[in-house]
């Protein structure tokens, strides 16, 4: 998620984790670290001349520096004027970085019926989600939120036309938090395949993508115990593949011994409850930034469902209670630990 624009993950439920056993010996292995979207980005190129390793390195700050002030969902840019122009019903032209964004949100909204949907902000803004510190924030009122959710906002209620877009819901306010980094590191990945970049993996803030090999070995990413305790198990992951988690433990506070995070469920408006935790593999960033986040809110009652809806083999949800739900995709992937049964 973007927070200013997201928050490390470093305690409880279930953690994606980088894991590169025997990298200090490899001869051609070049990290590297860039800040943005609010948060750590690993990037370990292998098998690249270091001349290349550095270009690439340029490249992608650039990249993710236009991205995160693009796309971020409070601070002055051309997202915060999209949603100012979408408040008034008339039609404005938006700019080229944002209307391919724009267009997948509506397609990810579609695909997980309903359940991602990045038309929200408002509500995201009404829990105190919308700063740096939501630490600080109080809860708001009951009715605020019940009047936001009635109006039901939509990115179907964006009508785009060309470069036009024209909004019929006032109460619409995008937040791509939910995706925006996923994308990004499509994108990211896109530049370095461009540049003759086969192999790497990129970290951020414990979500990976990675393409191609190091060393003749798979990439390989750790899930961490819900209870924050250890690594649970590995997995291998694919050329193209990515690993997402979406958790109650990112952003969040405590009001009055009560725990408030920013996983809002769009049908009622306030925080989803049922689950602690939600890990997704699939072969594009922006998809499963999306499901990790679907899939959280329809909980265990309807993950499996909502998973078919949007084509993601590979899922491990811990519900609030610690019980573990899996794709039989995933179990069969998962390299457990230590001797606890999947």
């Amino acid at each position: 998620m973007l927070t200013g624009l997201s928050q490390p993950k470093w305690i409880v439920a279930l953690l994606v984790v980088f894991v590169l056993c025997g990298c200090s010996q490899e001869p051609r292995l070049h990290k590297s670290t860039i800040l943005a979207f609010g948060t750590t980005i690993d990037l370990v190129l292998s098998d690249v001349n270091p001349h290349k390793a550095i270009d690439a390195r340029r490249k992608l700050i650039k990249s993710f520096e236009y991205m995160h002030k693009s796309w971020h969902p409070w601070r002055p840019g051309n997202l915060s004027r999209t949603n100012e122009l979408l408040a008034t019903g008339v039609s404005f032209t938006v700019s080229p970085s944002l209307l391919p964004v724009i267009k997948l949100g509506q397609q990810l909204e579609l695909s997980s019926d309903g359940l991602f949907n990045p038309a929200i902000g408002k509500l995201i803004a009404a829990w105190g989600f919308h700063r740096d510190d939501p630490e600080n924030s109080v809860p708001p009122d009951a009715g605020v939120i019940r009047d936001l959710a009635q109006h039901q906002p939509s990115m179907q209620d964006i009508h785009i036309d060309g470069f036009s877009l024209r909004c019929v819901n006032p109460m619409v306010q995008i937040d791509m938090g939910g995706y925006a980094k996923g994308y990004g590191v499509d994108l990211a990945l896109q530049e370095l395949r461009d540049m003759g970049i086969h192999n790497a993996i990129i970290n951020a803030g414990g979500d990976v993508r990675v393409i191609g090999q190091h060393g003749g070995r798979h990439w390989r990413v750790g899930i961490r115990n819900y209870n924050g305790d250890g690594v649970l198990a590995t997995v291998d992951v694919f050329d193209g593949e990515a690993v997402f988690t979406s958790g109650d433990y990112e952003r969040r506070y405590t009001d009055h011994a009560k725990t408030y995070h920013h996983i809002i469920d769009p049908r009622t408006g306030f925080p989803a409850t049922e689950t602690a935790s939600v890990t997704v593999i699939h072969g594009d960033g922006a998809t499963a930034d999306a499901a990790a986040t679907a899939l959280f809110v329809a909980g265990p009652q309807r993950w499996r469902d909502i998973a078919k809806k949007m084509g993601i083999r590979y899922v491990l949800l811990v519900d609030r209670h610690g019980q573990r739900y899996m794709t039989e995709d995933m179990k069969n992937r998962l390299q457990l630990m230590h001797n606890d049964p999947l």
